[in-house]
């Protein structure tokens, strides 16, 4: 359930990014389209981050074991 929400939020924070940041020019390959840009947010922040925080709680529950 966590990976879905935060893969939604991902997808909302690249479309964010598309529409605030965004490239100006439209020669920037990722976000100078709005769906890559929602799909790259949503692959790494929606996939990535959770895994991140998993690792780095396991790591300090180790820590905390020892």
């Amino acid at each position: 359930m966590i990976r879905i929400l935060s893969v939604i939020a991902g997808g909302i924070l690249g479309w964010l990014y598309y529409r605030f940041v965004g490239c100006v020019s439209g020669s920037c390959p990722i976000t100078s389209n709005p769906y890559i840009t929602i799909i790259f947010g949503a692959a790494f922040i929606g996939l990535l981050l959770p895994d991140i925080i998993k690792k780095k709680k396991a790591k300090e529950i180790d820590n905390d074991q020892s």
